[in-house]
């Protein structure tokens, strides 16, 4: 008995951890070309839209000053390739995210609750979920951070590049730094992700509540009683869509220090314009005082744009496939 629950357990954590690293890599390929944009725009020191140079009154262009802007210069200089420049380690990064998140938040659904069954897992508090989220999403980036570090590196370099591919930017990360140097900027990181990892978990949990409470309201209405109050697929999208908008919008700006720590030091070519020099900050909140010294308010949420724009979609991609893939795969083994 112990044995077959034993088995039990470990093919529920194998098909979470397939069904997270599938949902993962969908996600990530399809919203690469906002990831690089929002990338360029984080890590570029001169101001990112037209108005706040004029108000600086800055006579050097910034590279790049708004969204279309960014996108028809990275098409014209790196082709559309460039859009999903570092998509590599990115995907390498998110698979492994993507499945020790939802591995790590399902076991903990299934202690807290003390059932490993999906309707149990409703009955949690909100402050539960929120929870889970948080401890989930700090497991999954200690897991994967060093392919994150290079995804960001590979993303931000531009034309010439820097390093050709991930073994020669790894390698001399390795040579430049040490070891320590693959988790740089992982303090900010986990402070983002905590509260990131928690509420986008936990307002999606509370959306597809909702949504099951509209489901049951409606056909109880129209006295269908076998009709199923699950969300759809559309619902499920509407759900990660407002969830992924949500923890953006309110963890931006430590994502911004983030990236300025992964790529201090890395030597681009001028017409980026200025870079980040090697220790250029001491930690985080010396990071966040000089970037609202020198840029203001607007350098924390430099990138804001194509970062909601691609977390929406991001969001509801990856819960709309996770939970597909997960059908799939409890239907198929």
């Amino acid at each position: 008995m112990a044995k077959e629950e034993e088995s039990g357990q470990l093919r529920r954590a194998a098909i979470d951890a397939a069904a997270g690293a599938i949902a993962g890599g969908i996600s990530r390929t399809v919203t690469s070309p906002l990831d690089v944009i929002k990338i360029r725009f984080q890590v570029q020191l001169e101001p990112t839209t037209s108005w706040a140079l004029v108000r600086a009154n800055m006579s050097t262009a910034s590279k790049y000053t708004g969204m279309l802007q960014a996108t028809k210069d990275i098409f014209r200089e790196e082709g559309l390739l460039g859009f999903w420049r570092g998509n590599v380690p990115a995907l390498l990064m998110v698979m492994p995210y993507t499945a020790i998140q939802f591995v790590v938040l399902q076991k903990l659904k299934t202690f807290a609750s003390g059932s490993s069954r999906t309707e149990d897992h409703y009955k949690l508090s909100p402050y539960l979920s929120y929870i889970s989220g948080g401890l989930a999403g700090c497991a999954a980036t200690i897991g994967s951070y060093p392919f994150d570090l290079l995804r960001t590196i590979l993303a931000s370099q531009g034309e010439p590049k820097v390093y050709p591919n991930m073994r020669a930017a790894f390698l001399d990360i390795i040579r430049a730094r040490g070891f320590r140097g693959l988790y740089a900027g992982l303090s900010p990181t986990l402070v983002e992700i905590v509260p990131y990892a928690g509420l986008q978990f936990g307002t999606y949990d509370t959306f597809k509540r909702w949504a099951m409470a509209w489901n049951k309201l409606r056909y109880s209405e129209t006295n269908s009683r076998d009709a199923d109050v699950n969300p759809s697929s559309f619902q499920l999208f509407l759900c990660g869509l407002a969830s992924g908008t949500c923890a953006k919008l309110v963890c931006h700006p430590l994502d911004v220090v983030k990236k300025r720590f992964q790529i201090e030091g890395l030597q681009r070519h001028p017409k980026y314009g200025a870079r980040v020099e090697h220790r250029a900050y001491k930690n985080m909140s010396d990071a966040c005082r000089r970037i609202l010294q020198s840029e203001g308010w607007a350098g924390l949420y430099k990138g804001i744009i194509p970062s909601t724009v691609k977390a929406a979609p991001a969001g509801a991609v990856t819960f709309v496939a996770y939970e597909a893939v997960l059908d799939w795969l409890d239907s198929t083994f």
